[in-house]
């Protein structure tokens, strides 16, 4: 069996071709949200090598339940193969860091954290937000099962389990020295075992602690079309409704929400114990009335999604036969998971684009999935000059325009895929 064909085992993972069940609620699913064919794992960027070798593909077709109304993947990837060895490192992202270093301000000072407190961060990665408590006196623990990325936040100096966060591990931890502030951020929607990891967020508080969690919002997703963020990573999709449920069940109460610019729209949520009976602030009770206003709890909100996931292949393989019939060259910017997802399911390959770019020395040099385009050095750029530039991590368009703003001095334009090809001069 090849690297990355295990099948999961733990909770709430199914194999292939068995009926499955929320992973919420147990109910069966049967309704498609979105079918995006086959896709290689996401971040299973390729060696030279391996690009001669045989690939593997998994389906990767979405469902949503008609009782609470989680979107979610059947969980049929081992976490291990996904997170083992991990290309992603948070801290080459500007715009990551200043919003961890923000967060880092805010909840300091609104939850009195001082040299006394504890706080730990679930997928911790290479210590990119708990660098920022520990420069303030704040003990810290991150919990990050991808032993490299956990080697860099250890060589940064942020103690860090090597292990996957659930039940077992808030018990465990719970029992020995329960913690003032949980952290999770973008790694509820990689759990296959929902019910179990939040039960472990609630036994890991202490008294009073508080756990903040974000994860991009499906309302968001869904208005503007932003299929690519779905990968096999990613096995539920939240709304505010179907993830308050999940928290309830679990016995802590989502007492704020904040709606973030992150990852093309995302939620903060905040969630306690009943010990202190938490007042709930406005926020909460007003998003629930705007995602029931958008239809979140009618079914055929979800079922007419997959036509409009088609639109926008149709509209942006129309761009590319346009541009290279023009003689137009294009080279893509980042090769985020995200440029898995698009560049697969749109069937894009080198006739399309010369190569991407990446400020991450970790993924230069190597291949994306499916695709197979070169990853190289972002000044590549500036030597090939190519007509576009295609900004794959297009929640970062911003940041991404001004770091390359020099493309425009011969003529080079960005073009954004999502939710239909923008070309920005």
């Amino acid at each position: 069996m090849e690297k990355g064909t295990r099948i999961a085992a733990e909770p709430g993972a199914a194999p292939l071709g068995a009926r499955h069940t929320c992973r919420s609620c147990g109910a069966p699913i049967a309704h498609l949200f979105a079918d995006l064919g086959s896709s290689p794992l996401a971040n299973a960027y390729l060696t030279e090598e391996e690009i001669g070798r045989p690939e593997s593909f998994y389906p990767l077709r979405v469902f949503v339940c008609d009782q609470c109304f989680l979107v979610q993947l059947p969980a049929i990837v081992d976490p291990e193969a996904l997170f083992g060895d991990y290309a992603y490192f948070s801290s080459y992202s500007e715009s990551w860091l200043r919003h961890a270093h923000d967060y880092v301000e805010r909840v300091t000072e609104r939850f009195n954290l001082d040299s006394t407190s504890n706080v730990v961060e679930i997928a911790s990665n290479d210590g990119y937000l708990l660098q920022y408590f520990k420069d303030r006196g704040v003990p810290v623990l991150g919990i990050e099962p991808a032993r490299n990325v956990a080697a860099a936040a250890e060589a940064a100096g942020i103690p860090t389990l090597v292990e996957f966060f659930g039940r077992k591990t808030g018990e465990r931890l719970g029992a020995s020295e329960a913690v003032d502030l949980l952290v999770a951020n973008n790694v509820l929607a990689h759990v296959p075992d929902l019910n179990g990891f939040v039960a472990g967020v609630r036994a890991v508080l202490k008294p009073g602690g508080v756990a903040t969690i974000e994860f991009p919002h499906l309302l968001r997703l869904i208005e503007h079309t932003e299929f690519d963020t779905i990968y096999h990573e990613h096995v539920s999709y939240f709304s505010f409704l179907a993830v308050e449920r999940v928290f309830v069940r679990a016995g802590l109460m989502l007492f704020d929400v904040e709606e973030l610019p992150t990852h093309g729209g995302s939620l903060r949520i905040y969630a306690r114990g009943h010990e202190l009976d938490p007042a709930i602030d406005a926020r909460v009770e007003d998003l629930r009335e705007r995602e029931l206003a958008a239809g979140l709890d009618r079914l055929e909100t979800y079922t007419s999604f997959d036509e409009r996931v088609r639109r926008v292949k149709r509209d942006l393989l129309e761009f590319l036969i346009e541009a290279k019939r023009e003689g137009k060259s294009v080279v893509g910017y980042g090769a985020p998971a995200k440029a898995t997802t698009l560049l697969n399911y749109c069937g894009i390959g080198r006739d399309f684009i010369d190569y991407v770019v990446d400020r991450s020395p970790h993924k230069q040099g190597r291949f994306l999935p499916g695709s197979h385009l070169p990853i190289r050095a972002t000044e590549e750029v500036a030597r090939t000059k190519p007509d576009y530039l295609l900004i794959l991590p297009w929640n970062l368009r911003d940041e991404i325009v001004q770091q390359m703003a020099h493309v425009r001095e011969f003529g080079c334009r960005f073009v954004v895929p999502i939710p239909e090809p923008t070309i920005y001069a």
